[in-house]
């Protein structure tokens, strides 16, 4: 048992920093201290990969309403998502000005296509803006930066020096870029001009807590915290507790 959060942080052999995850089902930011997770000033936004996935159905049967887009698999609009949409650094310029909405044609396979036109742009805006899916809770950079404004300021700047981003949502182009942006412009609003959190945005983010996961599985000090099938069939459930707490 392991906090994904810590696990990200490792993938790129850190122990102290701030994890932004954001995967296929939930958004998380972590501060992590000495392998040690700051529980709270951890924050969670139900905003993630498969909500981006239905909401990008959405946009394509509200722009044409076509029997044959509303019965595709969610295995080809997650590939539609994933090859075709990106993270706008300006969204309601945007969305205003159709000439830089660039449209791109996905194939489908079956000799037909499928044009995408501000729904390439749109369908991630949700991890910036959950209001425009009717939530109203705040965006993953403002989340971020709570994080970082619960620390002791003892520890602030270390802990975002090394700003770890992970999880497959985090690959949208432009992902980064707006995520870096919008935090800095937070820490500029409320006072903490000073702070420049760097962002750390490895290429294999996508799988960053698995590969985190088998660089600490590795070290010799884990070894002893290993649970056998043999220890759980002799002791029962109640080891879950005695060896992971």
């Amino acid at each position: 048992m392991a906090s994904t959060a810590l696990l990200a942080l490792c993938s790129v052999g850190a122990f102290s920093g701030l994890a932004v995850e954001a995967g296929a089902g939930v958004c998380h930011t972590t501060p992590i201290y000495a392998g040690h997770s700051w529980h709270k000033a951890t924050f969670r936004l139900d905003v993630a990969g498969s909500t981006l996935s239905r909401y990008l159905r959405e946009l394509l049967v509200a722009a044409c309403p076509d029997q044959q887009l509303q019965a595709l698999p969610r295995k080809v609009i997650t590939q539609l998502k994933k090859r075709c949409c990106y993270v706008s650094l300006d969204f309601e310029g945007d969305l205003q000005n159709p000439a830089r909405h660039h449209p791109a044609s996905f194939c489908l396979g079956n000799g037909c296509s499928i044009c995408l036109s501000s729904e390439r742009f749109r369908c991630p805006e949700p991890i910036f803006q959950p209001s425009l899916l009717g939530q109203a809770e705040p965006g993953l950079p403002t989340l971020a930066f709570q994080a970082l404004q619960r620390l002791p300021a003892t520890l602030r700047t270390r802990l975002a020096n090394t700003t770890v981003l992970a999880g497959g949502s985090t690959l949208f182009p432009g992902f980064t870029e707006r995520l870096e942006m919008e935090l800095g412009a937070q820490c500029q609003r409320h006072g903490y001009g000073a702070l420049r959190p760097c962002l750390v945005a490895r290429p294999g983010r996508g799988t960053a807590v698995w590969t985190g996961g088998s660089m600490v599985a590795s070290f010799r000090s884990f070894q002893c915290r290993w649970m056998t099938r043999a220890m759980y069939q002799e002791c029962g459930s109640r080891l879950v507790h005695k060896v992971f707490n």
